[in-house]
């Protein structure tokens, strides 16, 4: 008997047909006067719609979260679409806001994320790769006001920024650790002042940041003028405005700023806008996307990046206290492999990848071992905000009925006001039905109860206080070091006037800890700070945990090295 092989993600994304965008976009509403198109099946939304959109009442906010990742996936942009696609089929007015993919991970490990299976975004291969441009706009917005500075500093230098004190790096979007550390200006005076550089990857630029937090353009622009790009030699902070660089930054991001439209595989819509990674940026989608799709449907699913101790927690701290849009759900996403992986079945640490025959071999109690610390842990920090947790253990086939039996009951016993299983990937909406009609109940009991929604901190506590309370209470560290340039550099930005911002953790996405080998739920450990980077235009403190990069590397086997394309110009190879 021939055993069942489901295609693809490639292959089923290439054989849907795209509905035309204009018939998308109605189905919010949303006239075709009122987008721009991009290609086929996208468009972008015009300001004037955007603008009509803020003012209407707004829906109910639904955030997908996860445990903390292993480097197999646990597919939590599989989950939100597959969500938001079961809603609709059991008739809600629903639309999801998800993350512009980076071509770093596309081109590295992860390989896309445009969801996959019967829960994909369309057309799968544009939005992978350049897409609308956005990633690229942001790098050159970034880039220019890195080019101004050295020229500013070449013909006069009238803001007296200090040449050596230089914060602003440069950016691209590609994963690329030769550019981690380099020298520019080399050559000659006539090729600029020789200093120390670095290159992060794109969706750690503040600018990513300010696009994503930005309410309109206004803000936008403001914001851009407020980065602070170093000191002077008198020692105060230069902004990017003193080195007259927002007009045309601003003007670089005009269209980039605009929300993206597209369709879920069963003709739903979908918006996609912004990119930060939740490990090194606050890692959520945009506020203007987000008021969008509030505005035209009554429940909208978004996603946090990576586990509920990186995107979700920014997500409270960060997008929420600027947006004033908390959530009214949060889905955490599981599966039985990561909580094998979680209570110790492939080993102690981090880092390992498990063969095919590993992951699929049944183990009872490590599948316990690990809900009853790592996905209780998570279960517990997000319910601690007043938010409904429901758990949604995103089903594999190798998945056995005694692993899902200790799952559920574990999620139970840690406080989920609900526990479904999910076949979203395999089933699409009908494989998710069961988690649309748990988290429509969630939604509705939380609006009835008004219980407030109750941030770990108030916005105007100190930075050292809120680096505390993130590392004590969901960390559990039982203390912070801070590094002694860190140090100098806190006590730097606090005499600026920036010592009550929210603070954004930039640390490892496998562990509660900085440590990625750390497993399970870690207490107990003295959590290193390295380093503190003021993003003021984007309104936040980045603290950089441990060995945490903000350029990665690419791996000994890059996803690029499998992708090519045909003669008639279609992609080969598999993007997740």
């Amino acid at each position: 008997m021939c055993k069942y092989v489901m295609a693809s993600d490639l292959e089923i994304a290439t054989a849907a047909t795209l509905e035309p965008i204009e018939a998308i976009a109605w189905k919010l509403g949303i006239s075709s006067t009122e987008i721009m198109p991009m290609g086929n099946g996208v468009a972008k939304i015009t300001w004037e719609a955007l603008k009509q959109r803020f003012s209407k009442p707004q829906g109910s906010l639904v955030l997908v979260t996860s445990v903390n990742p292993t480097p197999f996936g646990e597919g939590k942009t599989v989950t939100t679409i597959g969500l938001t696609q079961a809603l609709c089929k059991i008739g809600q007015s629903a639309t999801c806001v998800i993350r512009e993919p980076s071509m770093g991970p596309v081109f590295g490990i992860k390989g896309g994320a445009a969801g996959g299976g019967y829960s994909q975004v369309l057309p799968m291969e544009d939005i992978n790769l350049h897409f609308t441009g956005d990633l690229h706009a942001v790098t050159s917005a970034h880039n220019l006001l890195s080019a101004l500075i050295d020229n500013h500093i070449k013909h006069g230098n009238t803001s007296k920024l200090d040449p050596t004190k230089i914060d602003w790096p440069r950016v691209i979007d590609m994963n690329d650790r030769a550019l981690r550390d380099i020298v520019i200006g080399m050559g000659g005076p006539a090729n600029g002042h020789l200093r120390q550089d670095r290159f992060d990857i794109t969706a750690a630029s503040e600018v990513m940041a300010i696009l994503v937090l930005a309410s309109d353009y206004a803000d936008l622009r403001h914001r851009l003028g407020e980065i602070v790009v170093g000191q002077s030699t008198e020692g105060y902070p230069v902004k990017a405005k003193e080195i007259g660089a927002p007009g045309a930054m601003a003007l670089l991001l005009r269209n980039a700023f605009l929300p993206n439209l597209v369709q879920t595989l069963e003709g739903n819509p979908a918006f996609i806008h912004g990119g930060p990674f939740a490990n090194i940026a606050h890692g959520n989608s945009s506020i203007i996307a987000d008021k969008l799709a509030l505005g035209a449907a009554d429940i909208v699913v978004t996603e946090a990046g990576f586990g509920s101790d990186m995107g979700a927690e920014k997500f409270m701290h960060i997008k929420a206290a600027t947006s004033g849009k908390a959530p009214d759900c949060v889905v955490m996403n599981v599966t039985i492999r990561s909580m094998k992986l979680h209570g110790g079945a492939f080993g102690s640490r981090g880092g390992y990848r498990p063969s095919k025959e590993e992951l699929e071999t049944e183990n009872v109690e490590a599948v316990k071992a690990g809900a009853m610390t790592n996905l209780d842990r998570h279960i517990k920090n997000m319910a601690g905000f007043g938010v409904p947790v429901v758990v949604s253990i995103n089903k594999f086939a190798s998945d056995t009925d005694a692993e899902i039996s200790v799952l559920r009951d574990s999620a139970h016993a840690s406080g989920a006001k609900a526990v479904t299983i999910t076949e979203v990937h395999a089933k699409g909406g009908a494989g998710g039905e069961d988690l649309a009609n748990a988290v429509v109940k969630a939604v509705q009991d939380h609006v009835a109860d008004g219980r407030p929604f109750t941030p770990l901190f108030v916005n105007h506590a100190p930075v050292m206080e809120k680096v505390e309370a993130i590392a004590t209470r969901m960390y559990k560290a039982k203390d912070v070091y801070l590094e002694a340039n860190a140090k100098k550099q806190l006590d730097k930005i606090i005499s600026w006037g920036y010592g009550e911002l929210p603070v954004c953790m930039a640390k490892t996405q496998y562990s509660f800890s900085h440590d990625a080998g750390k497993l399970g739920a870690p207490s107990g450990f003295t959590l290193p700070v390295r380093e503190f980077r003021l993003n003021a235009g984007a309104g936040f403190i980045v603290a950089i945990l441990g060995n945490m990069m903000t350029m990665p590397g690419l791996p000994v086997r890059p996803a690029a090295m499998d992708m090519d394309m045909d003669d008639d110009g279609r992609q080969t190879g598999v993007f997740g």
